[in-house]
């Protein structure tokens, strides 16, 4: 196949019967198996429940019985619950787990009778930046293997870079979804914090989490998201608005939109070639019709790294205390049960989780609560004012989705605040709760780089209209990653 495929297209030829569910998921299969050992994005690969969905798609389709999804075939980052499939969250502590549920948002694919291929690598835990700190293996970046692919959704972005997978669904935390998303040339949303279910995705940071799709174009992201986004019972942070049809939004243009561009995004630490981008997009929305405003100022991003590696740390310090040795997952042996804890803990962790669960225990105790996670909440709440009130002036927000592009395998590694410092530009978002999305926005030294487009709470609409209307001026995410290419 010499084009790579989205989710748009291949819905209009199962549509048309110019292909069969069956046909195009062992079409994606061959991908896999052509580049997996180049890239290394899955932990786990589901082949053949994946041919048995297509079956039973294929024969919804042919009663009539077709869903926006039915017979996409497609991959699930590994730590969204999926009943029966392996679960690892890339961890030793969950080597072995297989989850007798599914997670809200896989059991709503489940209902639009998508196909599940397998479930992604990613960072252990969802913490890191590089999909280097997986405790299974290292994924790749398509366009450069000997480039990180990012993280923590590495897998899923590199999956759906070399078409692995048609989309893919990641978390994220301070980034996870964009950050890689730039990294590999292709789209990653991150919505309003709310509008998608948390239940069933492993928590790291339950107030910052948030799962989102992963897809090569704008439109295959407001296809994907209308289908996973809605109430949930089970889960008490879940908005209970009606999700509307995201793709009549998508052709609306972007005339008359506010577009602005905050000043605090051009720190002389971003690359000149991810500013340039910022500066050529802003030229092709303007072109089609927005106002663009250069005298925006968000004074507090400058804390919002710092506030994230207080508050994230913090309910991950919390949330994986239940990894104990005794419910479930990875038990070591020991003389009583503290030994069996303290060992279990030692040996199930990585470095980097590790790490996370000192500094949030360190913050959290007594004598360091008011100095720092208090504190980190109050200038949390002085970010998401300041959001609100720049929504007052604009519709939405352009600017970098990372300061640089993929940077090499172990270069970052033996420096975590370097790594940190990718997720910068990605971070605020988190802090807010607000929707942020990643599109391909050009390349650097054959390397892609993102551009990000922030709107207010449940702006997702917004976002489609500018993302849209942005991908049908340029061509950036029509490029091919050379590994597919070789194909």
């Amino acid at each position: 196949m010499k084009d790579l495929l989205t989710v748009a297209k291949s819905r209009h030829l199962l549509t048309s019967k110019q292909i069969s569910a069956l046909e195009l998921t062992k079409e994606i299969l061959r991908c896999i198996h052509a580049t997996e050992d180049e890239v290394a994005s899955y932990v786990t690969i589901t082949e053949e429940l994946a041919l048995q969905q297509a079956d039973q798609a294929d024969k919804c389709i042919q009663k009539g019985q077709m869903h926006s999804l039915t017979g996409i075939p497609m991959q699930i980052k590994d730590n969204l619950s999926t009943a029966n499939v392996l679960t690892t969250c890339s961890s030793n502590m969950l080597r072995n787990y297989i989850p007798p549920f599914n997670a809200t948002v896989v059991e709503k694919l489940r209902k639009e009778k998508t196909v599940l291929l397998g479930k992604g690598n990613m960072d252990e835990f969802a913490m890191g930046s590089s999909t280097e700190n997986s405790a299974i293996k290292r994924t790749y970046n398509p366009w450069d293997l000997t480039k990180v692919p990012g993280g923590s959704s590495g897998g899923p972005a590199a999956s759906v870079a070399c078409q692995q997978a048609l989309f893919s669904l990641g978390s994220d935390t301070g980034g996870s979804i964009r950050q890689p998303a730039a990294f590999c040339g292709i789209v990653g949303l991150k919505p309003t914090y709310g509008l998608v279910s948390r239940y069933g995705l492993v928590a790291f940071a339950s107030s910052l989490d948030q799962v989102g799709p992963m897809t090569r174009t704008v439109e295959d992201s407001a296809i994907v998201l209308r289908a996973i986004a809605g109430r949930d019972r089970a889960d008490a942070t879940c908005l209970t608005r009606t999700v509307p049809d995201y793709e009549k939004s998508l052709d609306k243009g972007v005339k008359g939109l506010r577009i602005g561009i905050p000043t605090e995004y051009f720190d002389p630490e971003i690359d000149e070639t991810a500013k340039q981008s910022v500066i050529d997009a802003a030229q092709v929305l303007k072109e089609n019709g927005a106002t663009i405003d250069w005298d925006i100022s968000l004074p507090s991003t400058k804390y919002a790294l710092a506030v994230y590696y207080i508050i994230a740390p913090s309910e991950a310090s919390a949330n994986l205390s239940r990894y104990d040795g005794v419910k479930f997952g990875h038990a070591s042996s020991g003389d009583n049960i503290w030994d069996v804890i303290e060992k279990t803990r030692q040996e199930g962790f990585g470095p980097e989780v590790k790490r996370r669960i000192m500094l949030g225990t360190h913050v959290l105790s007594s004598g360091y609560y008011d100095a720092y996670y208090l504190r980190a909440s109050k200038v949390r709440t002085i970010i998401t004012q300041e959001f609100k009130n720049i929504f007052k002036k604009v519709d939405v927000l352009l600017g970098p989705t990372t300061p640089t592009t993929a940077f090499g395998v172990g270069e970052k590694m033996a420096d975590p605040v370097a790594m940190y410092k990718s997720d910068i530009l990605t971070v605020p978002a988190n802090i807010a709760g607000i929707p942020a999305i990643s599109i391909p926005g050009g390349f650097s030294n054959n390397l892609p780089l993102g551009i990000q487009f922030m709107a207010p709470h449940l702006g997702e609409e917004i976002l489609f209209r500018v993302g849209h209307s942005y991908q049908q001026s340029t061509s950036w995410h029509l490029m091919h990653p050379p590994v597919f290419k070789a194909n």
